[in-house]
């Protein structure tokens, strides 16, 4: 270690740790899927929310397990570098970054398109395409200029976001509404929704990123990515019962749960869920570009990415241009499409970190000379279940992760580039 590098103080402990958990699962998704998967699955949509959560599983033990080896900051990257090297753990950084920012375009649609509940005129698809970008700035430009109030008003924003969600469900337990028989869907029909499904889970990870400022990251972290993930499935599957107990018009819009509050309680009811979206997404999005840039300026430190993405704000001390090019990405990706395009491509760039994982696991142990089976059996199911995912998507999403994958590798192979330079 650098003895004149001061390394950042370990002050997280574990309720702290599990926000980033939480606000990195519960973003926009549970605001927009219900309504999508209750037209593709009817009134199985609750109990695939379940199975989604078990088949998350085996990833969540898996990060838990490696993140249970490493005490230092990057997640995903140390990982894929310790058993692949260096080529390796960037790709599975930079699909982190990348997916990152495709999320946070898709995020603030539905933001957007929640909204457009209380202001018509953003039903308008020009005017709510500009709003999103304009809204992805704004936040680029907070992220910039003040870190230190972001991460203080992320408790209170995610206290915020899950009270709306807790009063659907209050809503549909007491109230006198109508009980509907679960029917089995066709498998075709949850092959269509697949991707869309698992995008509701991605962003557990985010916790093993900034590991070096837990307290105890070996015995914390595990225990979070367990936890949460359990109790963010039996959320999203209440949630989902709740809009199938209250019976608004079924359809695939995005403000589903607008229309299901409207229903049951009435216009205060819609504008309570518009302003918990709200919350929702600024507190997900928040946290995303909080940590996330901060990984690639770590990424750039270790010569995986150019030495532009270290630039750190004299006067602010944050990772300025990481943080701008996350954020002007995510613009851009804005522009390109709606919510099911960028949730698609998002989950397939996210796959890509989700997939090195699962091999470094097994990797790391046979290099220790001594491989866990149940280790073993549980990345095989993990590598599996993210590669029969990805089978799932379309052109588009797999054009945008292609994209993506090739502007990572130049950025990798340019940096790779300056290493002989810095040390001439």
């Amino acid at each position: 270690m650098d003895g004149n590098k001061i390394a950042p103080p370990r002050t997280v402990g574990f309720w702290g740790t599990s926000l980033f958990q939480i606000n990195g699962m519960i973003g926009s998704g549970i605001f927009a899927l219900p309504a999508v998967l209750v037209a593709a699955v009817g009134s199985f949509a609750p109990w695939l929310m379940v199975i989604g959560g078990i088949m998350f599983l085996p990833l969540a033990l898996t990060f838990a397990w490696l993140a249970a080896r490493f005490d230092g900051s990057g997640g995903p990257v140390l990982y894929g570098k310790a058993a692949f090297g260096s080529f390796a753990g960037f790709q599975a950084g930079w699909g982190r970054y990348a997916s990152g920012a495709v999320a946070m375009a898709a995020n603030t649609h539905v933001m957007i398109a929640y909204f457009a509940a209380v202001f018509p005129w953003l039903e308008n698809s020009t005017a709510a395409t500009a709003t999103v970008v304009i809204t992805i700035l704004a936040l680029t430009g907070v992220t910039l200029l003040s870190m230190r109030s972001s991460v203080n008003t992320l408790g209170l924003l995610t206290a915020l976001k899950l009270t709306p969600l807790v009063l659907i469900i209050g809503v549909a337990i007491f109230g006198a509404f109508t009980h509907k028989t679960v029917v089995l869907p066709e498998f075709s029909q949850v092959e269509s929704v697949v991707l869309l499904l698992f995008y509701a889970f991605i962003g557990f990870e985010g916790v093993t990123v900034p590991a070096g400022e837990v307290r105890d990251p070996k015995k914390d972290i595990p225990r979070v990515l367990v936890t949460v993930l359990a109790g963010v499935t039996i959320l999203y599957a209440l949630v989902i019962w709740a809009y199938l107990t209250i019976g608004p018009e079924e359809g695939a819009n995005e403000n589903a749960l607008a229309a299901a509050a409207e229903v049951a309680l009435g216009q205060w009811g819609a504008l309570v869920i518009v302003v918990g979206a709200g919350f929702s997404i600024a507190a997900n999005s928040l946290g995303g570009l909080i940590v996330v840039p901060r990984m690639a300026y770590g990424m750039a430190e270790q010569g995986m990415l150019p030495q532009w993405f270290e630039r750190v704000s004299p006067r602010f001390l944050t990772p300025a241009n990481s943080i701008l090019f996350y954020g002007v990405a995510s613009a851009l990706f804005a522009v390109w499409g709606g919510f099911l395009a960028l949730a698609a491509a998002s989950t397939l760039s996210r796959l890509l970190t989700y997939v090195i994982t699962a091999a470094a696991l097994p990797m790391i142990e046979h290099r220790e000379g001594r491989i866990n089976p149940l280790h073993l059996v549980v990345a095989v199911l993990a590598f599996a279940a993210s590669v029969w995912i990805a089978s799932h998507a379309d052109q588009q999403a797999w054009t945008m992760f292609g994209v993506l994958v090739v502007v990572g590798t130049v950025l990798y192979f340019v940096a790779a580039r300056q290493k002989p330079t810095e040390q001439a």
